[in-house]
């Protein structure tokens, strides 16, 4: 059984880097959905104008694809780790 995406607000990730310097990811997901594919735009945290980082795209399954060329496979797997298992902190 897959567990339901519950991210539906902007998120700050913990992103932990190998080659370089650890950061925060804003997650935002997209207004638009196609084809019930769930879309998160990933930008650099805290900056006057944050860096765009791509995209991760989620199927019905929790399936996932990264439409981007700025994140390693082990940094495109923390965030969709993190995505798929949001919990909104009270």
């Amino acid at each position: 059984m897959t567990k339901n995406i519950t991210l539906e607000r902007e998120a700050r990730a913990w992103l932990k880097r190998h080659n370089g310097a650890d950061e925060i990811i804003n997650i935002v997901p997209a207004m638009e959905e196609y084809y019930a594919v769930k879309t998160y735009h990933l930008y650099t945290a805290y900056e006057a104008q944050p860096d765009f980082l791509g995209s991760i795209l989620f199927d019905a399954d929790n399936n996932w694809i990264y439409n981007g060329g700025d994140l390693s496979v082990n940094e495109q797997e923390q965030l969709a780790g993190f995505i798929v298992n949001y919990e909104e902190r009270l």
